[in-house]
Protein backbone atom coordinates (compact mmCIF):
# COMPACT_ATOMS: atom_id res chain seq x y z
CA UNK A 1 0.00 0.00 0.00
CA UNK A 2 1.30 3.41 -0.50
CA UNK A 3 1.41 6.65 1.79
CA UNK A 4 -1.50 8.05 -0.37
CA UNK A 5 -3.49 4.55 -0.16
CA UNK A 6 -2.62 4.36 3.81
CA UNK A 7 -3.37 8.42 4.43
CA UNK A 8 -6.28 8.02 2.39
CA UNK A 9 -8.10 4.75 4.00
CA UNK A 10 -7.03 6.40 7.55
CA UNK A 11 -9.15 9.14 6.41
CA UNK A 12 -12.26 6.83 5.97
CA UNK A 13 -11.42 5.35 9.16
CA UNK A 14 -13.15 8.67 10.67
CA UNK A 15 -14.91 10.01 8.40
CA UNK A 16 -17.51 8.70 5.53
CA UNK A 17 -17.96 9.62 2.00
CA UNK A 18 -22.03 9.99 1.00
CA UNK A 19 -21.81 9.95 -3.00
CA UNK A 20 -24.39 10.07 -5.46
CA UNK A 21 -24.01 10.22 -9.43
CA UNK A 22 -25.29 11.39 -12.46
CA UNK A 23 -24.79 9.31 -15.72
CA UNK A 24 -25.54 10.61 -18.92
CA UNK A 25 -25.99 8.24 -21.71
CA UNK A 26 -26.76 8.62 -25.63
CA UNK A 27 -29.29 6.26 -26.82
CA UNK A 28 -28.21 3.91 -29.84
CA UNK A 29 -30.74 5.71 -32.22
CA UNK A 30 -31.09 6.31 -35.83
CA UNK A 31 -31.75 10.04 -35.29
CA UNK A 32 -31.96 12.80 -32.59
CA UNK A 33 -34.63 13.17 -30.20
CA UNK A 34 -36.78 15.46 -31.74
CA UNK A 35 -35.85 15.52 -35.25
CA UNK A 36 -34.73 13.39 -38.82
CA UNK A 37 -30.86 14.54 -38.42
CA UNK A 38 -28.61 11.39 -37.81
CA UNK A 39 -27.23 10.49 -34.35
CA UNK A 40 -23.90 9.85 -35.63
CA UNK A 41 -20.58 10.08 -34.21
CA UNK A 42 -17.58 11.31 -36.36
CA UNK A 43 -18.84 13.28 -39.14
CA UNK A 44 -17.30 16.84 -39.70
CA UNK A 45 -18.80 18.90 -37.33
CA UNK A 46 -22.06 20.96 -38.15
CA UNK A 47 -23.23 18.35 -40.84
CA UNK A 48 -25.85 16.52 -38.93
CA UNK A 49 -27.81 19.77 -38.51
CA UNK A 50 -31.44 21.47 -39.39
CA UNK A 51 -33.39 24.27 -38.18
CA UNK A 52 -34.48 21.86 -35.24
CA UNK A 53 -31.93 21.02 -33.80
CA UNK A 54 -30.13 24.39 -34.32
CA UNK A 55 -33.44 26.02 -32.60
CA UNK A 56 -34.00 28.44 -35.51
CA UNK A 57 -37.22 30.28 -35.20
CA UNK A 58 -40.44 28.22 -36.30
CA UNK A 59 -39.26 24.84 -36.49
CA UNK A 60 -41.08 22.63 -34.10
CA UNK A 61 -39.85 19.45 -32.30
CA UNK A 62 -41.59 16.02 -33.02
CA UNK A 63 -40.31 13.26 -30.67
CA UNK A 64 -39.09 10.16 -31.51
CA UNK A 65 -40.68 6.87 -30.41
CA UNK A 66 -37.38 4.95 -31.22
CA UNK A 67 -35.40 6.93 -28.15
CA UNK A 68 -38.61 6.70 -25.62
CA UNK A 69 -38.35 2.84 -26.30
CA UNK A 70 -34.87 2.87 -25.33
CA UNK A 71 -35.14 4.85 -22.61
CA UNK A 72 -38.05 2.11 -21.35
CA UNK A 73 -35.46 -0.47 -21.43
CA UNK A 74 -32.77 1.37 -19.66
CA UNK A 75 -35.95 2.23 -17.17
CA UNK A 76 -37.21 -1.32 -16.76
CA UNK A 77 -34.10 -3.33 -16.78
CA UNK A 78 -32.67 -1.39 -13.41
CA UNK A 79 -36.38 -2.12 -11.93
CA UNK A 80 -37.25 1.35 -12.37
CA UNK A 81 -41.54 1.96 -12.29
CA UNK A 82 -42.08 3.68 -15.82
CA UNK A 83 -44.56 6.50 -15.34
CA UNK A 84 -47.96 6.44 -17.08
CA UNK A 85 -47.53 9.90 -17.78
CA UNK A 86 -44.23 12.49 -17.91
CA UNK A 87 -43.81 16.18 -18.75
CA UNK A 88 -41.22 17.77 -21.05
CA UNK A 89 -39.50 20.97 -19.77
CA UNK A 90 -37.51 23.64 -20.94
CA UNK A 91 -34.09 23.58 -18.89
CA UNK A 92 -32.91 27.62 -19.10
CA UNK A 93 -29.50 28.51 -19.04
CA UNK A 94 -26.70 30.08 -21.50
CA UNK A 95 -23.56 28.11 -23.30
CA UNK A 96 -22.39 28.66 -26.82
CA UNK A 97 -23.13 25.12 -27.33
CA UNK A 98 -27.36 25.61 -26.45
CA UNK A 99 -28.36 26.72 -29.69
CA UNK A 100 -31.72 27.80 -28.66
CA UNK A 101 -30.45 29.20 -25.09
CA UNK A 102 -32.76 25.92 -23.18
CA UNK A 103 -32.36 22.17 -23.55
CA UNK A 104 -35.15 20.16 -23.42
CA UNK A 105 -35.39 17.65 -20.33
CA UNK A 106 -38.07 16.77 -18.01
CA UNK A 107 -37.69 18.02 -14.44
CA UNK A 108 -40.91 17.28 -12.23
CA UNK A 109 -42.41 14.14 -14.03
CA UNK A 110 -39.59 11.98 -15.29
CA UNK A 111 -39.92 9.33 -17.43
CA UNK A 112 -39.45 6.93 -14.36
CA UNK A 113 -39.12 6.41 -10.85
CA UNK A 114 -37.34 4.03 -8.14
CA UNK A 115 -34.80 1.26 -9.66
CA UNK A 116 -31.85 -0.16 -8.35
CA UNK A 117 -28.71 -2.22 -9.78
CA UNK A 118 -27.06 -4.70 -8.49
CA UNK A 119 -22.90 -4.43 -7.08
CA UNK A 120 -21.25 -6.48 -5.09
CA UNK A 121 -21.34 -6.68 -1.54
CA UNK A 122 -18.88 -6.61 1.50
CA UNK A 123 -18.16 -10.58 2.48
CA UNK A 124 -19.69 -11.30 -0.82
CA UNK A 125 -22.89 -11.43 -2.00
CA UNK A 126 -24.76 -8.16 -3.57
CA UNK A 127 -26.32 -5.32 -2.61
CA UNK A 128 -28.57 -2.43 -4.10
CA UNK A 129 -27.39 1.30 -5.05
CA UNK A 130 -30.93 2.66 -5.58
CA UNK A 131 -31.89 5.09 -8.58
CA UNK A 132 -34.04 8.40 -7.78
CA UNK A 133 -34.62 8.78 -11.30
CA UNK A 134 -34.76 8.18 -14.79
CA UNK A 135 -35.39 11.35 -17.58
CA UNK A 136 -34.76 12.00 -20.59
CA UNK A 137 -33.44 15.15 -22.70
CA UNK A 138 -31.18 16.37 -25.67
CA UNK A 139 -27.65 16.67 -25.61
CA UNK A 140 -25.96 19.76 -26.07
CA UNK A 141 -23.21 20.67 -29.23
CA UNK A 142 -19.71 20.57 -28.28
CA UNK A 143 -17.04 23.08 -27.92
CA UNK A 144 -13.92 22.41 -29.83
CA UNK A 145 -10.65 23.91 -28.62
CA UNK A 146 -8.02 23.13 -30.28
CA UNK A 147 -6.87 21.22 -34.14
CA UNK A 148 -7.70 24.77 -35.35
CA UNK A 149 -5.45 27.43 -37.13
CA UNK A 150 -7.29 29.63 -35.41
CA UNK A 151 -7.26 27.77 -31.75
CA UNK A 152 -5.02 29.65 -29.67
CA UNK A 153 -7.57 32.71 -29.95
CA UNK A 154 -11.60 31.37 -30.51
CA UNK A 155 -13.27 28.08 -30.15
CA UNK A 156 -15.76 26.47 -32.40
CA UNK A 157 -19.23 24.68 -32.21
CA UNK A 158 -20.31 21.96 -33.24
CA UNK A 159 -24.10 21.38 -32.55
CA UNK A 160 -23.57 17.82 -34.70
CA UNK A 161 -24.35 16.46 -31.12
CA UNK A 162 -27.15 18.88 -30.02
CA UNK A 163 -30.41 16.89 -30.15
CA UNK A 164 -28.65 13.78 -29.55
CA UNK A 165 -31.19 11.71 -27.25
CA UNK A 166 -29.87 11.10 -23.88
CA UNK A 167 -31.14 9.63 -20.74
CA UNK A 168 -30.14 11.07 -17.30
CA UNK A 169 -29.68 8.04 -14.23
CA UNK A 170 -29.24 9.58 -11.13
CA UNK A 171 -29.42 7.45 -7.94
CA UNK A 172 -29.58 8.29 -3.94
CA UNK A 173 -26.42 9.21 -2.01
CA UNK A 174 -25.82 5.51 -2.04
CA UNK A 175 -22.49 4.98 -2.45
CA UNK A 176 -19.52 5.23 0.39
CA UNK A 177 -16.61 5.23 -1.61
CA UNK A 178 -14.33 5.37 -4.83
CA UNK A 179 -14.33 1.54 -5.28
CA UNK A 180 -18.27 1.42 -4.81
CA UNK A 181 -18.47 4.18 -7.68
CA UNK A 182 -16.43 1.86 -9.85
CA UNK A 183 -18.84 -1.02 -9.55
CA UNK A 184 -21.85 0.88 -9.64
CA UNK A 185 -20.99 1.90 -13.14
CA UNK A 186 -19.33 -1.18 -14.39
CA UNK A 187 -22.77 -2.71 -13.29
CA UNK A 188 -24.58 -0.36 -15.03
CA UNK A 189 -22.42 0.08 -18.47
CA UNK A 190 -23.06 -3.51 -18.40
CA UNK A 191 -27.01 -3.13 -18.62
CA UNK A 192 -26.95 -1.01 -21.20
CA UNK A 193 -24.74 -2.65 -23.11
CA UNK A 194 -26.82 -5.83 -22.76
CA UNK A 195 -30.13 -4.00 -23.76
CA UNK A 196 -28.26 -2.47 -26.74
CA UNK A 197 -29.74 1.29 -25.37
CA UNK A 198 -25.95 2.82 -25.32
CA UNK A 199 -22.79 1.91 -27.46
CA UNK A 200 -21.38 3.07 -23.61
CA UNK A 201 -18.24 4.92 -25.55
CA UNK A 202 -16.59 7.11 -22.88
CA UNK A 203 -14.10 8.48 -25.23
CA UNK A 204 -16.83 9.43 -27.74
CA UNK A 205 -18.74 10.75 -24.92
CA UNK A 206 -21.57 8.46 -25.18
CA UNK A 207 -21.26 7.61 -21.34
CA UNK A 208 -20.94 10.86 -19.05
CA UNK A 209 -20.80 10.85 -15.02
CA UNK A 210 -21.08 13.84 -12.47
CA UNK A 211 -20.15 12.93 -9.14
CA UNK A 212 -22.35 14.49 -6.11
CA UNK A 213 -20.02 13.89 -2.68
CA UNK A 214 -20.03 14.98 0.64
CA UNK A 215 -18.26 13.45 3.92
CA UNK A 216 -20.02 13.36 7.63
CA UNK A 217 -18.03 11.60 10.71
CA UNK A 218 -18.97 8.09 10.62
CA UNK A 219 -21.76 7.44 12.84
CA UNK A 220 -23.60 10.64 11.65
CA UNK A 221 -26.93 11.14 10.52
CA UNK A 222 -27.15 13.97 8.61
CA UNK A 223 -25.17 14.79 5.02
CA UNK A 224 -22.63 16.97 4.71
CA UNK A 225 -22.11 19.81 2.32
CA UNK A 226 -21.65 18.06 -1.05
CA UNK A 227 -19.90 19.19 -4.32
CA UNK A 228 -20.62 17.98 -7.54
CA UNK A 229 -17.27 16.91 -10.15
CA UNK A 230 -17.59 17.27 -13.72
CA UNK A 231 -15.33 16.21 -16.65
CA UNK A 232 -14.94 12.05 -15.53
CA UNK A 233 -14.45 10.78 -18.86
CA UNK A 234 -13.55 6.88 -17.58
CA UNK A 235 -13.90 5.20 -14.60
CA UNK A 236 -10.52 5.32 -13.21
CA UNK A 237 -10.87 9.17 -13.33
CA UNK A 238 -14.00 8.92 -11.24
CA UNK A 239 -12.39 6.92 -8.62
CA UNK A 240 -9.38 9.31 -8.40
CA UNK A 241 -11.24 12.43 -8.58
CA UNK A 242 -13.49 11.21 -5.68
CA UNK A 243 -10.60 10.24 -3.92
CA UNK A 244 -8.93 13.69 -4.01
CA UNK A 245 -12.51 15.73 -3.54
CA UNK A 246 -12.87 13.39 -0.35
CA UNK A 247 -9.46 13.91 1.05
CA UNK A 248 -9.68 17.14 0.30
CA UNK A 249 -12.97 17.85 1.90
CA UNK A 250 -12.50 15.97 4.82
CA UNK A 251 -8.61 18.36 4.87
CA UNK A 252 -11.05 21.52 5.05
CA UNK A 253 -12.90 20.23 7.79
CA UNK A 254 -9.88 19.36 9.90
CA UNK A 255 -8.42 22.42 9.38
CA UNK A 256 -11.86 24.61 11.13
CA UNK A 257 -13.03 25.53 7.17
CA UNK A 258 -16.41 24.30 5.91
CA UNK A 259 -17.08 23.03 2.53
CA UNK A 260 -18.43 25.19 0.50
CA UNK A 261 -21.47 23.89 -2.12
CA UNK A 262 -20.21 24.36 -5.85
CA UNK A 263 -19.19 22.24 -8.64
CA UNK A 264 -15.94 21.56 -9.72
CA UNK A 265 -13.78 20.28 -12.47
CA UNK A 266 -11.55 16.80 -12.42
CA UNK A 267 -7.95 18.20 -13.99
CA UNK A 268 -6.61 14.79 -14.71
CA UNK A 269 -2.86 15.88 -15.49
CA UNK A 270 -2.52 17.35 -12.23
CA UNK A 271 -4.61 14.89 -9.86
CA UNK A 272 -7.27 17.44 -8.34
CA UNK A 273 -10.09 19.46 -8.74
CA UNK A 274 -10.91 22.80 -8.73
CA UNK A 275 -13.49 25.21 -8.43
CA UNK A 276 -15.49 25.91 -11.44
CA UNK A 277 -18.33 27.77 -10.57
CA UNK A 278 -21.21 27.69 -7.57
CA UNK A 279 -23.72 24.83 -7.52
CA UNK A 280 -26.70 25.73 -9.38
CA UNK A 281 -30.20 24.93 -7.79
CA UNK A 282 -32.97 24.25 -10.04
CA UNK A 283 -34.64 27.57 -9.49
CA UNK A 284 -31.48 28.38 -11.50
CA UNK A 285 -32.30 26.80 -14.69
CA UNK A 286 -36.12 28.41 -13.85
CA UNK A 287 -37.84 25.01 -15.31
CA UNK A 288 -40.99 25.53 -17.41
CA UNK A 289 -43.05 22.79 -19.23
CA UNK A 290 -42.26 23.20 -23.10
CA UNK A 291 -45.01 24.31 -24.76
CA UNK A 292 -44.15 22.79 -28.18
CA UNK A 293 -44.39 19.14 -26.83
CA UNK A 294 -47.35 17.29 -25.37
CA UNK A 295 -46.98 15.11 -22.14
CA UNK A 296 -45.20 12.04 -23.05
CA UNK A 297 -47.84 8.82 -22.57
CA UNK A 298 -47.17 5.68 -21.99
CA UNK A 299 -49.50 2.96 -22.12
CA UNK A 300 -49.22 -0.13 -19.73
CA UNK A 301 -49.08 -1.99 -23.31
CA UNK A 302 -46.36 -0.54 -24.44
CA UNK A 303 -44.27 -0.87 -21.31
CA UNK A 304 -44.80 -5.09 -21.09
CA UNK A 305 -44.25 -4.90 -24.89
CA UNK A 306 -40.38 -3.72 -23.51
CA UNK A 307 -40.50 -5.49 -20.58
CA UNK A 308 -40.28 -8.82 -22.92
CA UNK A 309 -37.94 -7.69 -25.38
CA UNK A 310 -35.39 -7.04 -22.39
CA UNK A 311 -32.50 -10.27 -22.79
CA UNK A 312 -31.33 -12.03 -19.46
CA UNK A 313 -29.20 -9.15 -17.54
CA UNK A 314 -25.99 -9.39 -16.04
CA UNK A 315 -27.43 -9.71 -12.14
CA UNK A 316 -29.41 -13.08 -13.43
CA UNK A 317 -26.89 -14.59 -16.13
CA UNK A 318 -24.50 -14.49 -13.24
CA UNK A 319 -26.17 -16.49 -10.96
CA UNK A 320 -27.22 -18.91 -13.82
CA UNK A 321 -23.72 -19.76 -15.07
CA UNK A 322 -22.40 -20.32 -11.06
CA UNK A 323 -25.60 -22.46 -10.40
CA UNK A 324 -26.17 -24.21 -14.13
CA UNK A 325 -22.65 -24.53 -14.99
CA UNK A 326 -21.11 -24.63 -11.76
CA UNK A 327 -18.41 -21.43 -12.53
CA UNK A 328 -16.87 -19.98 -9.43
CA UNK A 329 -18.35 -16.43 -8.96
CA UNK A 330 -15.29 -14.99 -10.46
CA UNK A 331 -15.41 -16.35 -13.60
CA UNK A 332 -19.01 -16.03 -13.78
CA UNK A 333 -18.62 -12.26 -12.91
CA UNK A 334 -15.67 -11.76 -16.03
CA UNK A 335 -17.75 -13.93 -18.59
CA UNK A 336 -21.01 -11.73 -18.06
CA UNK A 337 -19.46 -8.31 -18.56
CA UNK A 338 -19.99 -8.45 -22.03
CA UNK A 339 -23.46 -9.77 -23.76
CA UNK A 340 -21.07 -11.01 -26.38
CA UNK A 341 -18.36 -12.57 -24.10
CA UNK A 342 -20.90 -14.49 -22.46
CA UNK A 343 -22.74 -15.68 -25.56
CA UNK A 344 -19.35 -16.59 -26.94
CA UNK A 345 -18.54 -18.86 -23.54
CA UNK A 346 -22.32 -20.73 -23.56
CA UNK A 347 -21.52 -21.83 -27.28
CA UNK A 348 -17.99 -23.36 -26.55
CA UNK A 349 -19.42 -24.67 -23.63
CA UNK A 350 -22.07 -26.13 -26.00
CA UNK A 351 -19.55 -27.40 -28.08
CA UNK A 352 -17.22 -29.20 -25.88
CA UNK A 353 -19.89 -30.65 -22.92
CA UNK A 354 -17.64 -28.82 -20.27
CA UNK A 355 -18.35 -25.68 -18.84
CA UNK A 356 -15.04 -25.14 -16.82
CA UNK A 357 -12.64 -25.68 -19.85
CA UNK A 358 -14.69 -23.49 -22.13
CA UNK A 359 -14.46 -20.85 -18.80
CA UNK A 360 -10.54 -21.57 -18.80
CA UNK A 361 -10.12 -20.71 -22.73
CA UNK A 362 -12.65 -17.75 -22.94
CA UNK A 363 -11.02 -15.97 -20.00
CA UNK A 364 -7.20 -16.94 -20.14
CA UNK A 365 -6.67 -16.94 -23.99
CA UNK A 366 -9.47 -15.18 -25.76
CA UNK A 367 -9.65 -12.32 -23.66
CA UNK A 368 -5.86 -11.78 -23.52
CA UNK A 369 -5.47 -12.06 -27.34
CA UNK A 370 -8.24 -9.41 -27.62
CA UNK A 371 -6.89 -6.89 -24.92
CA UNK A 372 -3.29 -7.36 -27.12
CA UNK A 373 -4.74 -6.52 -29.89
CA UNK A 374 -7.38 -4.39 -28.77
CA UNK A 375 -9.79 -5.99 -30.53
CA UNK A 376 -13.84 -6.94 -30.07
CA UNK A 377 -14.98 -10.23 -29.61
CA UNK A 378 -17.00 -9.13 -32.70
CA UNK A 379 -13.39 -9.47 -34.14
CA UNK A 380 -12.46 -12.61 -32.91
CA UNK A 381 -11.40 -15.37 -35.99
CA UNK A 382 -11.58 -18.24 -33.88
CA UNK A 383 -15.01 -19.25 -33.72
CA UNK A 384 -16.97 -20.32 -30.33
CA UNK A 385 -17.02 -23.41 -32.35
CA UNK A 386 -13.46 -23.89 -33.55
CA UNK A 387 -12.47 -23.08 -29.83
CA UNK A 388 -14.90 -26.00 -28.51
CA UNK A 389 -13.02 -28.44 -31.07
CA UNK A 390 -9.59 -27.57 -30.07
CA UNK A 391 -10.88 -28.28 -26.59
CA UNK A 392 -12.09 -31.75 -27.69
CA UNK A 393 -8.88 -32.53 -29.39
CA UNK A 394 -7.17 -32.29 -25.55
CA UNK A 395 -10.07 -33.85 -23.83
CA UNK A 396 -9.83 -37.44 -26.28
CA UNK A 397 -5.70 -37.25 -26.21
CA UNK A 398 -5.19 -36.07 -29.71
CA UNK A 399 -2.94 -33.09 -28.80
CA UNK A 400 -1.47 -31.99 -25.68
CA UNK A 401 -2.56 -28.65 -23.55
CA UNK A 402 0.79 -27.33 -24.48
CA UNK A 403 0.51 -28.06 -28.13
CA UNK A 404 -3.00 -26.86 -27.89
CA UNK A 405 -1.56 -23.31 -26.91
CA UNK A 406 0.17 -23.27 -29.90
CA UNK A 407 -2.25 -24.63 -32.09
CA UNK A 408 -4.74 -21.59 -30.75
CA UNK A 409 -2.23 -18.79 -31.51
CA UNK A 410 -2.27 -19.95 -35.32
CA UNK A 411 -6.11 -20.48 -35.23
CA UNK A 412 -6.06 -16.69 -34.22
CA UNK A 413 -3.63 -15.81 -36.62
CA UNK A 414 -5.29 -17.68 -39.84
CA UNK A 415 -8.71 -18.18 -38.59
CA UNK A 416 -8.47 -21.86 -39.39
CA UNK A 417 -10.14 -24.76 -37.72
CA UNK A 418 -7.77 -26.65 -35.03
CA UNK A 419 -8.28 -30.16 -37.28
CA UNK A 420 -6.27 -28.94 -39.99
CA UNK A 421 -3.50 -27.03 -38.27
CA UNK A 422 -3.21 -30.36 -35.86
CA UNK A 423 -2.99 -32.43 -39.56
CA UNK A 424 -0.71 -30.06 -41.17
CA UNK A 425 1.79 -29.46 -38.97
CA UNK A 426 2.09 -33.40 -37.51
CA UNK A 427 0.94 -32.16 -34.32
CA UNK A 428 -0.65 -35.35 -33.07
CA UNK A 429 -0.13 -36.38 -29.38
CA UNK A 430 2.33 -39.63 -29.44
CA UNK A 431 0.10 -42.04 -26.82
CA UNK A 432 2.04 -45.65 -28.02
CA UNK A 433 3.64 -46.60 -24.94
CA UNK A 434 6.20 -49.04 -27.21
CA UNK A 435 7.39 -45.73 -29.06
CA UNK A 436 7.38 -43.81 -26.00
CA UNK A 437 9.09 -46.21 -23.84
CA UNK A 438 12.82 -45.89 -26.03
CA UNK A 439 12.73 -41.79 -25.02
CA UNK A 440 11.61 -42.65 -21.46
CA UNK A 441 14.29 -45.33 -21.00
CA UNK A 442 16.96 -42.88 -22.37
CA UNK A 443 15.87 -39.73 -20.45
CA UNK A 444 16.64 -42.10 -17.05
CA UNK A 445 19.99 -43.12 -18.01
CA UNK A 446 21.15 -39.94 -18.88
CA UNK A 447 19.85 -38.76 -15.18
CA UNK A 448 21.41 -41.05 -13.06
CA UNK A 449 21.58 -38.39 -9.99
CA UNK A 450 17.71 -37.32 -10.35
CA UNK A 451 17.13 -41.09 -10.54
CA UNK A 452 18.93 -41.63 -7.03
CA UNK A 453 16.75 -38.77 -5.60
CA UNK A 454 13.42 -40.00 -7.02
CA UNK A 455 14.21 -43.38 -5.29
CA UNK A 456 15.67 -41.99 -2.04
CA UNK A 457 12.89 -40.33 -1.81
CA UNK A 458 11.97 -36.91 -3.48
CA UNK A 459 9.04 -38.63 -5.83
CA UNK A 460 8.29 -34.66 -6.57
CA UNK A 461 10.71 -35.08 -9.33
CA UNK A 462 9.20 -37.33 -11.37
CA UNK A 463 7.89 -33.70 -12.78
CA UNK A 464 11.12 -32.84 -14.19
CA UNK A 465 11.54 -36.56 -15.57
CA UNK A 466 7.96 -35.58 -17.51
CA UNK A 467 9.40 -32.52 -18.51
CA UNK A 468 12.66 -34.06 -20.19
CA UNK A 469 10.39 -36.86 -22.27
CA UNK A 470 7.91 -33.74 -23.47
CA UNK A 471 11.09 -31.83 -24.78
CA UNK A 472 12.51 -34.57 -26.19
CA UNK A 473 9.94 -35.20 -28.35
CA UNK A 474 9.06 -31.46 -28.79
CA UNK A 475 5.95 -31.60 -26.11
CA UNK A 476 3.83 -34.14 -28.52
CA UNK A 477 4.23 -37.05 -26.09
CA UNK A 478 1.03 -37.71 -24.08
CA UNK A 479 1.95 -36.77 -20.54
CA UNK A 480 -0.38 -39.08 -18.99
CA UNK A 481 1.46 -41.95 -20.70
CA UNK A 482 4.44 -40.42 -19.90
CA UNK A 483 4.06 -40.43 -16.19
CA UNK A 484 2.96 -43.78 -16.67
CA UNK A 485 6.02 -45.43 -17.89
CA UNK A 486 8.07 -42.96 -16.01
CA UNK A 487 6.35 -44.52 -12.38
CA UNK A 488 6.93 -47.75 -13.84
CA UNK A 489 10.42 -47.53 -14.32
CA UNK A 490 11.53 -45.67 -11.92
CA UNK A 491 9.66 -47.60 -8.93
CA UNK A 492 10.73 -51.15 -10.44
Amino acid sequence: MTVAEQSFSGLLAEYEPVIGLEVHAQLLTRTKLFCSCPNRFGDPPNTNVCPVCLGLPGALPVLSREAVSLAMRAALATHCTVQEESIWARKNYFYPDLPKGYQISQYEKPLALEGWVEIPGEGGGTRRVRLQRIHMEEDAGKLLHEGFPWSAEKSGVDFNRGGVPLIEMVTHPDLRGPEDAFEYLSALKAILLYIEASDCNMEEGSLRCDANVSVRRRGAEAYGTRTEIKNLNSFRHVARALEHEIARQVAVIESGGEVVQETRLWNADRGETASMRSKEEAHDYRYFPEPDLPPLRVTAEWTEEVQHSLPELPPERRRRFTEEHGLPDYDAGVLTQSRAVADYFESVARETGDAKAASNWVMNDVLRKLKEDDADIAECRVTPESLGRLVKLIEGGTISGKIAKDVFEKMWTSGEGPQAIVEREGLVQLSDEDALQATVAEVLEASPDQVAAYRGGKKAAIGWFVGQVMKKTGGKANPRVVNTLLKKALDS
